[in-house]
């Protein structure tokens, strides 16, 4: 696949995406303390976004300017860039886990992913607390420090670490408590860590065995969706239905079933 302003094979791609996201991070971390003191609000009284999210996605789209003219880039705070004529999309993420970010809690990440006519195929996430990194091609798996992922070997719910996330709105907040309590008494346990890629990134380690949640934009699921889907998991929403807002399932082929099952008796995916 050749492309207009270099190349748009998706390791190629990758090489982009991964010396961007590097840089991104570490202005991220640089910037942490100066820029929880300029916090403003977006949907709800409770979602944030700093100086840095916005500083760190005006970065990222201006080396991506730079180095693919032509290409776009959909981003959390700014939206899809204008202008755009090429093949490839950039899906970015300048900081998921903002709440994370303003707490000093470890847990927030770059996501950036490489869309080529309409198809993500590659992806990084990097947690620009810890430096922790994940990567992954379409059909050249996931990895993470030289490693290649495999996903959780665990084969029945009842055994299953799973993680999920919880919405801003108020209303989506109680109808996902209740969908928590009818799965908690199902599952070895919950865990929520307030960043939507590096939790896909956890789930294609095995470090959680599932992952979970309904509300997520492309920015919040196209590098760790693709970590997640080539280390073997499955990665959809619910009854046929492809991941987006209404609900993400990531889970190893044994255990999806039943996951996918017991998330759609409890009606994960309604509410507001």
């Amino acid at each position: 696949m050749a492309g207009e302003q270099g190349g748009t094979t998706p390791a190629e791609l990758l090489g982009v995406a991964v010396r961007i996201a590097r840089e991104a991070a570490e202005t991220a971390r640089r910037m942490r303390a100066e820029a929880i003191t300029d916090v403003e609000t977006k949907s709800t009284d409770t979602d944030v976004v700093t100086a840095a999210d916005k500083a760190v996605e005006r970065q990222v789209v201006d080396a991506l300017g730079r180095e693919r003219p032509g290409e776009s880039v959909l981003g959390e705070e700014y939206g899809d860039s204008a202008g755009g004529t090429g093949r490839v999309r950039w899906i970015l993420d300048p900081i998921d886990g903002t709440v994370n970010y303003l707490y000093g809690l470890p847990q927030y990440a770059v996501s950036l992913a490489a869309e080529v006519d309409g198809t993500v195929v590659a992806g990084v996430v990097r947690n620009a607390a810890t430096g922790d990194e994940w990567t992954a091609t379409l059909g050249g798996g996931a990895w993470r420090d030289g490693r290649r992922l495999g996903g959780s070997a665990r084969t029945t719910l009842d055994q299953s670490l799973i993680a999920t996330g919880f919405g801003y709105d108020a209303a989506r907040r109680r109808h996902q408590g209740a969908v928590l309590a009818g799965l908690i008494a199902e599952v070895r346990d919950i865990r929520r860590f307030g960043a939507a890629a590096i939790d896909l990134c956890l789930a294609a380690e095995g470090a959680v065995d599932a992952y979970f949640e309904k509300g997520l934009n492309p920015w919040d699921h196209a590098a760790g969706g693709l970590v997640a889907a080539e280390a073997g998991l499955r990665v959809s929403g619910l009854d046929g239905a492809p991941a987006g807002p209404d609900m993400l399932v990531a889970a190893p082929p044994a255990i999806f079933g039943a996951l996918h099952d017991l998330l759609v008796r409890l009606d994960a995916a309604g509410g507001a």
